[in-house]
This record gives C-alpha cells, structure tokens and sequence, in this order.
C-alpha cells in the first residue's frame, strides 16, 4: 500500500510537474499569442498604411494624369497662342511693310499728281493766251462746256483796225512789223480786258471785242463799257503812234477806226467736235463791221441802239444814216465826241518814275479797279526784290 501511496504521490507530483510545464506552456503560448496579436496588430497597420498609401497613389496617380492631361491641353492652347503670335507678328510685319509700300507709292502719286498738275498748270496757262479770260475762266469753272452750242443774247460788238496797216507793212522789216503789232495788240487788250470785255479775235491788225457774255453787268452798262474801251484805245493810239513815228520814222502818223453796235446777236461755241471757236455772229457783228469801215482814222462810229444806252453819259454827233451792205435799211449813225468836254478835269501824278493821267469824267469802276490791282502787283514785286 505504501508503495502503491508512493506511486500516487509520484503520480501526483508528475502530475504537478506537468501541469507547471503545462502552465509554463501555456504562459509561453499566451505570451506568444500576445506577440502574435502585436505582430498581428502590426500587420493589419502595415495593410491599412499600405492600403491606404495604394489609395492615395491611385490619387495621386490620377492627379498625374488630370494634371498631365490639364498640362498637354495647356500646352495645346500654348503653341496655339505662340503660332497665332507668330501669325499676328508676322500679320504686322506684312502691314508694317504693305503701309511702308503704300507710303512710298502715296509719295510717288503725290509727286506724279504734283508734276502732272504742273504740266496742267502750265498747258492751261498756255491755252489760256487762245482765249479770252471770261471764256478761259467760265470753261475751267464748269459754267460753260465744249460743246457746240449757242444762245441769243443782247450784247455790244467792237471792231477796230489800223489805217493803212497794209501799206505800212511794206514799209518795214517783218521783225519790226511783228514787234509794233504784238506791243499793239498787248496794249489795246489789256485796255478791253481792264473793262470787262471778252476778246473774241485778233484779225491781223483788228480786234474784235464783245460785251454781255459770258460775264455781263446788264445791257446799258456793257454798252457804257464798250464806248468807255474805245475811248481809252483812241487815246493810246495818240501816245503810240507818237513813240512809233520817232522809232520806226513812219511818215504817216498811225490811227485807228472803231465801230461798236449794240443787239441780238449769237454768241457760243461753233465749228466741229474736232475744233471750236466761241464767237458771236449775226447782223450786229456785221453792223460794226461795216461802222468801222465808213468811220475817219482815230474816230468811234456807233449805232442807234448803241447811242441810246449811252447817250446819259458819254456825249456823241449824230452824223445821219448811211446805207449798209447787208441791212436793207439805212441806219442812224454817231460819232463818240473825244475832246474834254468845258466841265472835264484831269488829273496827273508825274514823278522822276511815274506818270499817271486820270480823265475824272470818264474814269469808270474798271478802270479804278485795275489801277488797284497794278499797285498790289507792284508792291508785291518790290516786296519780292528787297
């Protein structure tokens, strides 16, 4: 029994012996289930870290790829911008140099504009020496056209020749025949122009003036005019024929006829598309035609109807009717008094350089008018060659 007891103690202690190995056991087993739930605990941190790390490179990723995206769109709209700048760059070097070309062919055509105008200028001031300046000046204004075309008008119509002009030319040198002409046809029509006349032509040595077109100052006044104009030639021709006789040593002192009538004429462009002549024609043109062929040498022959729109002012003789070719019936004839009347008065203003004679009675607004223009003129040139 005892050893069966000695058994059961050593059983026992076995037992007990094996239960703190268990124990020890189980305390190791705890102990490293603790550092497994550590380790556990560890691993699940590292999987959500990571997890969590995957997540946010996913995001990032697409952030990347958004952003790489956002950046090739940006970098699109960037060569776009620069091409376009490029575009407007080379666009405003092409204006740049298209206004520069324009500048340049402005320049040329104000040049050429300005030697055309030049050129113009100068055929115009030629051409204007083949006409009379009213029709010169109505013609470049527009007022009148080159076409043929004509009016009927009541105008006052001027002859006037040199006595023995013909018989003269023989007597003289052509060179100082054109001379003597040229001085006298100078003279005379700036004599006609000074009062409004419009010089129709020059036939060798006579002229032909006409008032009341284009430009008029009402019939009574164009006629007033016109007698006015032939007295001022009939008072040069004295100072000329005088400075002539000693120049040329004419035996015969120079003078001039004068016819002047006043009616309804016409009076405008004629001859052909190629080649016009503004002229006035009719019975009037004749009629003073014919008043200066039967007037004296240095003498004014006027008709009826020219006497009656002066008689007011300018005194004449009525000399009777004569028979005219080419008017059925005779006409009534005057003669323009030239000698100062008792109540005339002149006026003279004679320096070592001038000399300047006024006839009061008959010094009319054109005359005055003209006087004033030549001192301007005048004082211009002084002005011009100081």
């Amino acid at each position: 029994m005892k050893k069966n007891l000695d058994e059961t103690g050593q059983v026992f202690s076995d037992v007990g012996v094996q239960k703190q190995n268990v124990e020890k056991k189980n305390k190791a087993i705890k102990k490293d289930n603790k550092s497994l739930e550590k380790e556990l605990k560890k691993l699940r941190l590292e999987l959500e870290l990571r997890k969590n790390l995957s997540s946010e490179l996913e995001k990032q990723r697409e952030i990347a790829i958004e952003a790489n995206k956002v950046a090739k769109e940006k970098a699109r709209e960037l060569d776009k911008l620069l091409k376009k700048e490029k575009l407007q760059a080379q666009l405003r070097k092409n204006l740049a140099d298209e206004m520069e070309k324009q500048r340049e062919l402005a320049i040329d055509a104000q040049r050429i504009a300005l030697e055309k105008k030049a050129e113009i200028e100068s055929l115009s001031n030629q051409l204007s020496k083949y006409l009379s300046p009213q029709i010169y000046r109505s013609i470049f204004s527009g007022e009148k056209q080159a076409d043929i075309v004509s009016q009927r008008k009541k105008l006052t119509v001027f002859f006037s020749d040199i006595v023995g002009f013909t018989d003269i030319s023989d007597a003289l040198e052509p060179e100082e025949i054109s001379s003597m002409l040229n001085y006298y046809l100078t003279e005379m029509s700036q004599i006609a122009l000074s009062y409004g006349g419009t010089i129709d032509k020059y036939i060798g040595d006579a002229i032909v003036v006409f008032f009341g077109d284009p430009e008029t100052q009402g019939v009574q006044q164009d006629a007033i005019n016109c007698v006015n104009m032939a007295i001022s030639m009939q008072r040069k021709m004295m100072d000329l024929r005088d400075d002539w006789s000693k120049e040329f040593g004419l035996r015969e002192p120079l003078a001039i006829r004068i016819g002047i009538a006043t009616g309804y004429c016409t009076v405008g462009n004629f001859g052909s598309d190629d080649r016009l002549d503004y002229t006035v024609i009719g019975s009037q043109v004749n009629l003073a035609a014919r008043l200066e062929a039967l007037s004296k040498p240095g003498s004014i022959l006027i008709s009826f109807d020219t006497h009656s729109q002066v008689s007011n002012e300018i005194k004449c003789t009525e000399l009777g009717k004569v028979s005219v070719k080419g008017i059925r019936e005779e006409v009534r004839t005057f003669e323009v008094e030239l000698e100062p009347s008792a109540n005339q008065t002149l006026e003279t203003l004679e320096t070592r350089n001038l000399k300047l004679t006024a006839d009061l009675e008959r010094l009319g607004p054109p005359e005055i008018d003209q006087l004033e223009g030549f001192v301007r003129e005048l004082r211009e040139k002084l002005k011009s060659s100081s």
